[in-house]
């Protein structure tokens, strides 16, 4: 009887243990998602719902992360900093998720990661590119796996480069996307080729994000100089500018074009032989680009599921939950503060190749790609052929440049 008491109080004891470190062998690690779920750039928080999902029933059916099942809660942040800011509140105060993965928006992500903070709760970007929450504005907890604006551009001046147009302009969002873009692909290219030539600010074509008419800024562009023009659009808007100005004969070989994110396949399927053939169209991930097993893997299962190919989209958020998932089992704990240790200089395999997330800045150091517009009669959208393809360490400036002062 003595023993049973003492194995009895030993269970007990063991239980308010684990109880007391809000821990649970039957309670589920919750990741917090928040992506544009409406609106014209809704396609991209489908892709990003669809790529998480996939990610987390494979950890499921191969047993959860530590044992534990994941469970997934999505939130709309609208494009919106300041819905960004209350939906992650309302996921990590409310719903008590153990992370937060998403934000297309560079704005968004501006507002919310310096919050991570006082949340005290990891984030990983899958999407917005703006090079702040990686450089001035990092921190602890904010963390990215996919392209930020400068590896995306690098890659652009150097495709720029190579090409004849001397004169360059712009058309692009009217918020630090469109702008950082702009800036650093002068930044690049004059490096580059000295002799390149950009317009002012006055000429160029910066349209604010309600847009849905992009008559008057294809005017300004043809009726301008410029016989070289980076587009730096994306969603919707990319999809308005680019039927617009097809109609009115924008693509009529007069000039270079390049598309920072013309290979988003949310692009592709909505434009279809809309696209025009022979642009030069960058992306974070295109699934065509990489033979390995792992992505082959992902892209069939993906297809299998929801019948398109994935978007970069797609892959950032089952990218995000897959090196989550690393991190945990590094970590042999899901919680926030060794989760953020785990990540710091965790590189992992995905389908787009090997990622490094560097510890000095929290920036993936993953490889990258471009390709022209081509015709595929096998396939429902335009794919990428040549595909020209950039590594990593190439394309990602030192963290001496990034005015992270992290480490």
């Amino acid at each position: 009887m003595k023993k049973m008491g003492f194995a009895f109080l030993l269970a007990i004891g063991f239980g308010l243990v684990i109880a007391g470190s809000g821990i649970a062998a039957d309670k589920p690690v919750k990741i917090g998602f928040a992506y544009i779920m409406s609106g014209p750039f809704a396609t991209y928080g489908q892709f990003a719902k669809q790529g998480a999902e996939l990610a987390i029933d494979e950890i499921n059916q191969a047993g959860g992360i530590n044992g534990r099942k994941v469970e997934a809660l999505f939130e709309d942040d609208a494009g919106k900093p300041d819905v960004g800011i209350r939906v992650i509140r309302k996921l990590v105060y409310e719903n008590g998720v153990d992370i937060v993965m998403g934000i297309d928006s560079s704005g968004v992500a501006s507002a919310v990661a310096p919050v991570m903070k006082e949340l005290k709760t990891p984030l990983i970007i899958t999407h917005a590119a703006v090079p702040d929450v990686t450089g001035t504005s990092c921190n602890r907890y904010t963390f990215r796996i996919s392209l930020n604006i400068n590896q995306n551009i690098a890659m652009a001046s150097t495709i720029a480069a190579d090409m004849k147009a001397k004169t360059w302009t712009t058309a692009g969002p009217d918020y630090s996307f469109g702008h950082q873009s702009w800036e650093y692909f002068q930044k690049y290219l004059s490096k580059k080729k000295p002799d390149a030539v950009f317009l002012p600010a006055a000429d160029v074509a910066f349209s604010p994000s309600a847009t849905t008419d992009f008559s008057a800024y294809v005017t300004k562009i043809m009726n301008s100089k410029a016989d070289g023009v980076l587009v730096s659009l994306w969603g919707g808007n990319l999809i308005d500018f680019v039927r617009q100005a097809a109609d009115m004969g924008f693509f009529d070989g007069k000039r270079e074009i390049l598309m920072t994110l013309g290979a988003a396949t949310e692009v592709l399927y909505a434009l279809q032989e809309k696209m025009p053939e022979g642009i030069w169209v960058g992306t974070r991930y295109w699934f065509q680009a990489n033979d390995t097993p792992i992505n082959k893997a992902f892209v069939d299962a993906y297809f299998k599921r929801f019948k398109v190919y994935p978007s970069y989209n797609a892959h950032g958020a089952y990218g995000a939950v897959k090196t989550y998932a690393a991190a945990a089992a590094k970590a042999k704990t899901v919680d926030k503060e060794k989760i953020v240790d785990a990540l710091e200089g965790l590189s992992i395999e995905l389908p787009v190749g090997k990622i490094t997330i560097r510890p000095e800045d929290h920036q993936a150091v993953t490889d990258g790609v471009w390709g022209k517009t081509a015709v595929d009669a096998q396939m429902p959208i335009r794919i990428l052929k040549p595909i020209r393809a950039f590594a990593g360490k190439d394309i990602t400036p030192p963290v001496e440049e990034t005015g992270c002062k992290l480490k």
